[in-house]
């Protein structure tokens, strides 16, 4: 894996700085960011030519054109083809991007591996309990880059109430799981969200509109004389999600499908 700098990027270097460009935003992809860093330094090059090689992906990312956001011209054709298998077949390459990443870094199968912007790549034990037995080694590294992806594209804090303790965010789907497999490592199809307002989402008791500013369900205004309630939710109708400059939006067409299909009206 690892290769002198100068040398032309193989197949599988590119499919896992594809999976850490979708674990960073825009303006963490140069020379000196932690990720960056460490990820150099396991394929044995320098910092400078890896946030190059991520800032020419930026320029194939239809999220960041969206925003004004122009990458760095000179992709090659091998990024141009892994990007777009990455992105038609992300059930397949996104696992298998992940767990070259993990293999890198020795990760042993009770461990999860996890990108932090600020600090770098970290291992950690992997929390043990009844879920883990029914969750295949794809699903749970598949899992594993969507939090990743989801939490840092929003700057690490819920896009509701700004809360930044990673411990207490959940990455959301919009459009859930079970249903939209095509849209399950989706960036676009998250939102970073405090567990509270991650599981009112998931029962459609709060929804986001095309401006993404939260609507809340009538069934949950009914309780806003409660003051946990008032403080958690009323405090917050109307706001726009926070969301970083250079991150690349939700999805307006899945938050609308999210409104007509799970957003509970009554």
């Amino acid at each position: 894996m690892l290769m002198p700098a100068g040398k032309r990027w193989t197949r599988d270097e590119l499919t896992v700085a594809l999976g850490i460009y979708h674990n960073l935003t825009f303006g963490q992809l140069h020379g000196k960011q932690p990720v960056v860093v460490q990820l150099a330094d396991k394929l044995g090059r320098s910092p400078g030519s890896v946030a190059m090689k991520l800032c020419n992906f930026a320029s194939l990312d239809p999220a960041l054109k969206m925003r004004g956001i122009k990458g760095l011209e000179g992709a090659s054709a091998l990024d141009r083809e892994v990007w777009a298998d990455f992105h038609q077949h992300p059930e397949e390459v996104v696992p298998q991007s992940r767990e070259i990443l993990r293999q890198m870094f020795k990760v042993g199968p009770g461990s999860e591996l996890e990108v932090l912007p600020k600090e770098g790549i970290k291992v950690r034990k992997r929390p043990q309990g009844d879920t883990e037995v029914s969750v295949t080694v794809k699903q749970r590294r598949g899992q594993e880059y969507f939090r990743d992806a989801v939490l840092n594209n929003f700057g690490g804090a819920c896009g509701v109430t700004g809360i930044p303790v990673r411990e207490l965010l959940v990455a959301s789907h919009i459009l859930p799981w079970k249903t939209h497999e095509a849209e399950r490592l989706n960036v676009r199809n998250g939102l970073c969200l405090s567990r509270l307002h991650d599981a009112a989402f998931d029962r459609g008791l709060i929804s986001f509109d095309d401006e993404l500013r939260m609507v809340i369900s009538p069934a949950l205004k009914r309780h806003f004389p409660q003051r946990g309630i008032a403080e958690s939710f009323k405090a917050y109708e109307g706001e726009c999600l926070i969301v970083p400059d250079d991150a690349a939006l939700p999805e307006l067409a899945f938050l609308a499908t999210h409104r007509t299909r799970i957003f509970v009206k009554k």
